[in-house]
């Protein structure tokens, strides 16, 4: 039996705790200064508010203040904070965690640079460390998992990442389930790069549901043509720009694109591409959902901020980009939407 502390009682933070809890090990669920309502709720109840399911029995709860009990004794931590919390994570929890204790994170998301180039989050927290001379192991989650499907037990194939393959193995044993099934990665540029990438090319493919929405009413049937040209696209633009990260096998593209899948049918970005796609300016998308989580936007500008910039400086052609040049426009120019489909045809 292993403990294991997850920081972050978000929705997929706590979805881990399920097959963490029921491999046998013990499980200590912490919220962030943000979660303590969250936590209490867990107290209560023995469930998290967004779910409709107990957790397992023996989850334990933590509010921030007792983080430092919570992570004593841990053999593994799960970062469970937002894009949002990354510096916060970074400046707050990487100096409590013991050096002999892995962490795995399921943040996904990018930084861009003034050069161009793009940067993990695991990327960011190692130059957090360097300042302060520490070293952890930095590991990462990625792949097509939401949260409440964890929950339900549906089956779900995820990639762990880092860079040393006898710790990943470690951090399989401890949570791999008959339901969670667990690939290994040292392409941890790769992997985290793949499963950010997706986010602005999931609600470029949301666009065209709105879209038909818009055309043909809401309770229309549902339009694949369009969909499967855009998810088209969005395959070619992504594997660009993994191979411009420097981005080691086609493993991490698959895994990418089920991430891109899955957020297209289950995520909150859908949410968003198909208001676009009716009409609403980002504004008002933004309003129509509020209290939703919409970190993917802030990637999504990252991300074509950083192929602009790049372009600018001749590393890449913006030509290659159409689809995410068009989200681009959609988010920061609030322009409305108008698919470039023939910006995606091709001669060969």
């Amino acid at each position: 039996m292993a403990i294991v502390t997850i920081i972050g009682s978000g929705m997929m933070g706590s979805a881990l705790a399920f097959p963490a809890r029921e491999n046998g090990n013990e499980v200590r669920l912490v919220g962030t200064h943000l979660d303590r309502e969250i936590i209490e709720e867990c107290k209560k109840t023995n469930r998290h508010p967004k779910f409709t399911k107990d957790f397992p029995d023996g989850v334990k709860y933590y509010q921030i203040e007792e983080v430092e009990s919570a992570i004593k004794g841990a053999d593994m931590i799960i970062g469970g904070v937002s894009s949002f919390g990354v510096e916060w994570f970074g400046e707050k929890i990487l100096p409590l965690i013991p050096e002999n204790v892995p962490l795995i994170t399921v943040t996904k998301g990018l930084m861009d640079q003034d050069d161009g180039t793009l940067i993990t989050y695991p990327d960011y927290w190692q130059s957090v460390l360097d300042k302060m001379g520490k070293k952890l192991s930095l590991n990462a989650i990625g792949g097509p998992c939401t949260s409440y499907e964890l929950v339900a037990h549906d089956q779900t194939e995820v990639a762990f990442c880092g860079k040393d393959l006898e710790t990943l193995k470690f951090l399989k044993s401890v949570m791999a389930t008959d339901y969670y099934h667990i690939s290994l990665s040292t392409d941890v540029t790769g992997i985290e790069s793949a499963v950010a990438l997706k986010n602005g090319y999931a609600l470029g493919i949301a666009l065209t549901i709105g879209v038909n929405q818009k055309n043909f009413g809401l309770d229309s049937e549902l339009h694949f043509n369009s969909q499967a040209a855009v998810f088209g696209q969005a395959t070619k633009e992504m594997y660009k720009l993994l191979c411009y990260q420097n981005a080691g096998t086609l493993n991490n593209l698959t895994v990418g694109a089920g991430d891109l899948y899955v957020t297209v049918y289950g995520g909150r970005t859908r949410l968003v591409g198909i208001l676009l796609g009716r009409g609403y300016t980002i504004d008002e998308a933004k309003e129509e959902l509020k209290g939703v989580t919409l970190e993917s936007l802030v990637v999504a500008e990252r991300v074509a901020r950083a192929v602009i910039k790049a372009s600018a400086l001749g590393k890449l052609n913006l030509s290659d980009f159409p689809l995410l040049m068009h989200v681009n426009d959609i988010l920061i120019n609030k322009k409305p939407v108008d698919i470039p489909w023939e910006k995606f045809t091709f001669i060969e």
